[in-house]
């Protein structure tokens, strides 16, 4: 049990790093590509820069969304083991301030990871997508 959260954390430090990583390069492109086409953008820019935005917008829902999941499991979660420790308390108690610390510790980890996915997912996808156009 004790390799949990330490999962959860490795996860979201991973997570981290491919958004450091991977933000500064697509706004690199993006900034370099409005400069670039200030006057009169085309079609293609124009597409990209509505593409910014509404990608935003679509990762913050996806986010809250994955967030309020994960968070309604957590509570199920800590639900049950306040109510296995009510109903069988000759078994003993999962509910001592280190487990519950604990379980705290990996929910909100859980949390923060599942809210932070979408985001890392778009930019990790946005930073190939413009590698691959910058190619061409």
């Amino acid at each position: 049990m004790a390799s949990r959260p330490r999962r959860n954390s490795n996860l979201l430090a991973a997570q981290t790093a491919d958004l450091a990583l991977a933000v500064p390069q697509v706004m690199a492109h993006r900034i370099a590509r409005m400069a670039s086409s200030w006057p009169a953008p085309s079609s293609e820019d124009r597409r990209e820069f509505h593409l910014m935005s509404a990608e935003k917008v679509a990762a913050f829902h996806e986010s809250w969304n994955a967030m309020i999941v994960e968070a309604a499991r957590a509570n199920q979660r800590f639900w049950y083991a306040w109510l296995r420790s009510l109903w069988m308390p000759w078994t003993g108690s999962s509910l001592t301030p280190a487990a519950a610390s604990a379980r705290l510790q990996r929910a909100t980890l859980g949390i923060v990871a599942s809210g932070v996915a979408p985001v890392r997912r778009r930019a990790v996808g946005n930073a190939k997508r413009l590698r691959r156009a910058k190619q061409r």
